[in-house]
């Protein structure tokens, strides 16, 4: 009998295991983005939440779980990339028949480049926000509505974010399509309303943190640009 650990080693378990890693990252942008949109109420109650957040006890263990999925879902993905290389080392030069389109999308085609365009993402984003120079809520906490109008004043910085949530976007785009198919989910009526759903979500979480950029950079104390 194949051990656990041989089964999620295989190709399909490795597709498994990315698609829970991928359907708990992006449960994790659902909730990363409801408290992002906070923000709009402006920094005392940015603040507060912040406050109630980071004040939790349990928050450390629940970033090392994050964390511990995120480095899983990037390694299997890596592996299978790498393996589906090494399987198929020449480009097929076999012309498509007509009538039978390809399925590659865009999105389908890049998932690779967007899923490491994110992880220099994130590590640029974890070092600004949890790393970067801190300010003291006189209420109590940190004062995180000012870290991140500071963070966000660089119109490059914004133009980066903008860009880098597209990303964001692409890879859910296929992704969510992808760890459905992966996990076996097929039904004729349920799965194609899940699937659009999924992508209606996916384009709302990044459109959602466009807007926040844009709406901080436009937002910036003392600067005379137009409030919103």
């Amino acid at each position: 009998m194949a051990s656990r650990s041989g089964v999620f080693s295989s190709s399909v378990g490795t597709k498994i295991v990315i698609g829970i890693t991928g359907f708990a990252l992006f449960l994790y942008l659902l909730i990363h983005i409801a408290g992002n949109l906070m923000v709009f109420f402006g920094p005392a109650f940015f603040n507060r939440y912040a406050y109630v957040l980071e004040s939790n006890p349990l928050l450390p263990l629940v970033e090392l779980g994050l964390l511990a999925v995120f480095l899983i879902h990037v390694y299997k993905t890596l592996r299978m990339f790498l393996s589906n290389q090494d399987a198929r080392p020449k480009a097929y030069a076999v012309k498509r028949p007509a009538g039978n389109p390809s399925r590659k999308t865009f999105a389908s085609s890049t998932m690779i480049v967007s899923g490491l365009w994110l992880l220099v993402f994130i590590v640029i984003h974890v070092k600004a926000f949890r790393y970067g120079t801190e300010y003291e809520w006189p209420a109590g906490g940190r004062d995180l509505y000012r870290q991140e109008m500071e963070n966000l004043s660089n119109p490059l910085m914004v133009a980066f974010y903008i860009l880098s949530m597209t990303v964001v976007g692409s890879h859910l785009f296929h992704g969510i399509a992808s760890a459905v198919q992966s996990l076996g989910l097929n039904h004729p009526k349920w799965t194609p309303r899940v699937l659009l759903a999924g992508k209606i979500v996916a384009a709302l979480i990044a459109v959602g943190f466009m807007i926040i950029a844009a709406w901080v950079y436009m937002n910036q104390p003392g600067t005379g640009r137009v409030h919103v």
